[in-house]
């Protein structure tokens, strides 16, 4: 059995009275999800993530490593993949799409993104996210 792990953000913003979430839509396969990448070597978890979330989306983010939620998953035959994602809210709001991986990139109201994603898990990690973001921000 291999093993791989990426760690990635849940990374999100208040406008006009709503709490938005930035999603990605990946070239290869074309699902939503949010940004997260391979820990490469030397890289503690957040370093990671804040890494990711700069080359995929452009986003610089402030990460909040208290909120630490993890999902397993088997992405091919005898591969078990580790994703860990913290919260990183936003330092501003405008995107740049990393080229060849990223086809999409989408702020949407974080009550709607269920219905954007792609996977249950990341549905499971939005609506502990939602409770999370609205804790920090009362």
């Amino acid at each position: 059995m291999l093993y791989e792990k990426s760690c990635g953000a849940i990374v999100y913003r208040k406008s006009h009275g709503n709490t938005e979430i930035l999603l990605i839509k990946h070239v290869n396969s074309g699902h939503w999800s949010f940004p997260k990448g391979h820990v490469e070597t030397g890289e503690n978890e957040s370093e990671t993530a804040y890494r990711e979330v700069k080359e995929e989306t452009g986003i610089d983010v402030i990460l909040d490593t208290s909120f630490r939620e993890t999902v397993y998953y088997f992405p091919k035959k005898d591969i078990q993949k580790e994703v860990v994602y913290f919260l990183g809210k936003a330092r501003h709001f405008n995107y740049r799409p990393q080229k060849g991986e990223i086809s999409d990139v989408r702020w949407v109201e974080i009550g709607h993104a269920s219905s954007v994603l792609t996977y249950e898990n990341d549905k499971t990690i939005v609506n502990k996210a939602r409770s999370a973001i609205k804790d920090r921000m009362s």
